[in-house]
């Protein structure tokens, strides 16, 4: 019989511990930025499975299987999710905000949400006005300029005696929720669902003892969310040979999104291989065989001069690094109800699992030699 930390989750292949970890890590808050409460659980989880661990002094960390070998594998997700600061407060109580990371304006009005003060949480509600005083042929949409934060205080002095000031961060109050027994659904799984399924890489190495000929570098970064800028940062501390990172793509079969522009990745059908100049294509060649070779789906992408994500960064560090990019097809985007499939978040894992196992030490994925 298995003992309970044993026994898996019929959606995703983990037990217990893992489970436990997945919604420890993905409920708690980590804005740009503010990351370390994440990554100290991230790297609690990460140590019984790797041999050492690095951190930088902006908080992204490095656990590291075979910390003395030359040729470095990197495998990365980044750890940080989009949010607000307080940035005016005004003599009525009423707190207006600005974007940290790709915040979405239009969803907020009627979202509670989290202030973080140095005398903790401050609870708020991102305001509106009822629909019965909003005139139909003229009415106004959320804008940067009118959404606004009530704490239900009548006063800026109020306000401030509650901690909240200018410069505190702010999340949305959500937490993570099973849709139909298919998908898991959240705020912030772009991208510390990516920050899960490395570690889980780093499990199934340990547990299937596999003995990799190589260093690998299981790297979750900070602050990708406003410029890819842990993944700079760690890309030239570790100097790798290869990176494989993973982050979330967009699922364009939901309601209106454009195929055309948009490309074709749904949901439940596999991770997203993505091609353009950053990927380098014998690296990404592999990737595809690996994944044939193991009866793992994938789909396809395409993109026009950079890839948007940390795959960008650790491509042009250094001298150049071998670079791929694996995706996981997520709904709503950057929207307190992210939503991925449970296959898509198994695939991944197998396949960036399949990839490893198969690499060979000092492997050179050079064009021309």
């Amino acid at each position: 019989m298995l003992r309970d930390d044993e026994k898996t989750n019929t959606q995703l292949n983990m037990n217990k511990k893992s489970e436990k970890f997945l919604y420890e890590y993905l409920n708690n808050a980590s804005p740009t930025g503010f990351e370390s409460s994440g990554q100290k659980i991230w790297l609690d989880y990460v140590k019984p499975y790797t041999d050492d661990y690095i951190t930088d002094t902006y908080g992204s960390v490095a656990a590291i299987i075979n910390p003395t070998a030359d040729y470095k594998v990197v495998i990365e997700a980044h750890a940080d999710e989009i949010s607000w600061f307080v940035n005016y407060i005004d003599d009525n109580g009423y707190i207006y905000v600005i974007r940290n990371g790709g915040s979405d304006h239009q969803i907020a009005p009627s979202k509670r949400v989290n202030i973080f003060t140095e005398k903790g949480i401050v609870k708020g509600v991102f305001g509106w006005p009822a629909i019965h005083v909003r005139k139909d042929n003229n009415e106004k949409a959320p804008t940067m300029e009118n959404i606004f934060i009530d704490l239900g205080c009548e006063s800026k002095k109020e306000v401030e005696k509650l901690g909240v000031k200018v410069g505190c961060v702010i999340t949305f109050d959500d937490e993570l929720m099973d849709l139909n027994k298919k998908f898991v659904c959240g705020r912030a799984l772009d991208n510390r669902i990516g920050g899960f399924m490395i570690a889980e890489v780093a499990r199934k190495l340990k547990e299937n003892k596999v003995d990799l000929p190589f260093g690998l570098y299981i790297v979750n970064a900070v602050q990708e969310e406003i410029g890819l800028r842990g993944a700079e940062m760690m890309a030239a501390r570790i100097k790798p040979n290869v990176a494989v990172v993973t982050d979330v793509c967009h699922d364009t079969h939901s309601p209106m999104y454009d195929k055309k522009v948009s490309g074709d990745q749904k949901a439940g059908k596999g991770p997203v291989l993505t091609f353009g100049p950053a990927v380098q294509n014998n690296l990404l060649n592999d990737i595809i065989k690996t994944a044939e070779k193991n009866k793992i789906p994938y789909q396809r992408a395409a993109t026009s001069r950079v890839t948007g994500t940390d795959t960008d960064a650790f491509a042009y560090s250094n001298e150049g690094v071998a670079s791929a990019l694996i995706s996981l097809p997520l709904k709503y985007m950057h929207t307190t109800v992210e939503t991925a499939h449970y296959d898509d978040i198994n695939h991944v894992i197998e396949l960036i699992y399949q990839y490893l196992v198969q690499l060979k030490n000092g492997h050179d994925y050079r064009y021309i030699k």
